[in-house]
């Protein structure tokens, strides 16, 4: 049974991934969002060159929604990308919770609780799946994989005369639209729903902040007369790093029901235990909520997160996780201390370049300590 680590091998490796079916006509999930039995795909060479109608059989594993497996079917390359993003966004998340009590567990009834749940942890994965299918798409496009995009043409550059367009940009204008369409809209009365779409959201903003412009310089002794300019989307360890610091800085919201409307509204815990609110200029809010309040790119969380020291329906504990003293012992063992255990290591050490393109290495032996959890 998997425990969250991230699991990599030498020659390949496997992550749990699954789509949920979505629970109602406007409404769809994608990802790390869903919460039914899990699958696992391998992915242990690069992706099959799809022919035919092979891409169909994988849109069917990957159990889509009605209106997704349409927009699956529809472009061979479409597939493929969902699959990428699907692993990208379980293997990023799982490296930057690799430190913390809750390490991204993949694992289906805690996954499944955790999403049913309103905690950073869920927001971070609503986050984390849309960016990871924002920026697969993107780069399929550019990449050629995608029969219905292609590069990014980028007809807003300034001084477009003297930036002659060239290289292949990744197509983000394609991207969010696709996005937008294949996960669709939530119903608006739902507080909950708002949350997700809203953390959704903010996971495709992070991908476009990151969007840089690329230039080379063509000229005589680089004199750089005519520039050839892309737009370039940064590497997605960026875009996970910048989502782990939303995560970081979540703002909490509870949910309400206005009496006079019977519509949810959104209000911060305290101001709930306060009975009143503070100056809407001053009240985080959610598109559509309250039209005066300009919207945040803050994750949105409803409930404070369990410790998730001991084993629950969220996670398996951290009894015999590894750590790493005067790191991050004291805090991911909750207080329980650490065993400590010493074993031998035999790695290359010495190595020296012979000739042009030789390494030369010795092999040395040292003892290393392990430390972990204790229960």
């Amino acid at each position: 049974m998997l425990d969250g680590h991230l699991l990599l091998g030498w020659l390949s490796f496997t992550v749990i991934v699954h789509l949920l079916s979505a629970p109602g006509p406007t409404s769809a999930y994608f990802g790390l969002t869903g919460n039914e039995p899990l699958s696992i795909l391998p992915l242990n060479s690069l992706p099959e060159e799809v022919t035919g109608r092979a891409h169909h059989k994988l849109c069917d594993r990957l159990r889509l929604e009605k209106k997704q497996r349409r927009m699956c079917r529809r472009d061979p390359g479409v597939a493929d990308s969902l699959r990428e993003a699907i692993l990208m966004s379980a293997l990023e998340c799982q490296h930057q919770f690799r430190f913390e009590r809750w390490n991204c567990t993949l694992e289906g009834r805690h996954r499944a609780n955790i999403l049913k749940s309103g905690f950073k942890e869920t927001a971070f994965l609503y986050a984390i799946s849309s960016a990871g299918l924002t920026h697969a798409i993107a780069k399929a496009c550019s990449a050629g994989r995608m029969e219905r995009c292609t590069c990014d043409e980028a007809p807003d550059l300034e001084n477009r005369e003297a930036w002659q367009w060239g290289g292949c940009g990744d197509n983000l204008k394609y991207a969010y639209k696709f996005v937008k369409d294949f996960l669709g809209k939530r119903s608006n009365k739902d507080p909950r729903a708002r949350v997700d779409m809203h953390n959704t959201n903010v996971g495709m903003k992070v991908i476009k902040a990151g969007e840089n412009t690329t230039c080379k310089c063509h000229g005589v002794s680089g004199s750089c007369t005519v520039r050839t300019c892309w737009r370039q989307l940064p590497p997605f360890h960026e875009i996970g790093k910048r989502l782990k610091q939303l995560y970081e800085t979540s703002s909490k919201f509870g949910s309400s029901t206005n009496e006079a409307t019977g519509e949810g509204e959104i209000s911060t815990g305290r101001n709930q235990q306060q009975q009143q609110q503070p100056p809407p200029q001053q009240r985080p809010s959610l598109p559509g909520l309250t039209p005066h309040i300009p919207r945040t790119m803050n994750l949105l969380h409803i409930e404070d997160s369990p410790s998730f020291c001991k084993p629950s329906k969220y996670s398996y504990g951290t009894a015999g996780r590894k750590c790493y003293k005067d790191k991050n012992c004291d805090a991911i063992c909750c207080g329980r201390g650490h065993n400590t255990q010493s074993r031998e290591v035999t790695g290359p050490c010495q190595c020296q370049v012979r000739w042009c393109c030789y390494v030369e290495c010795k092999q040395c032996t040292q003892r290393e300590e392990v430390y972990t959890c204790k229960g």
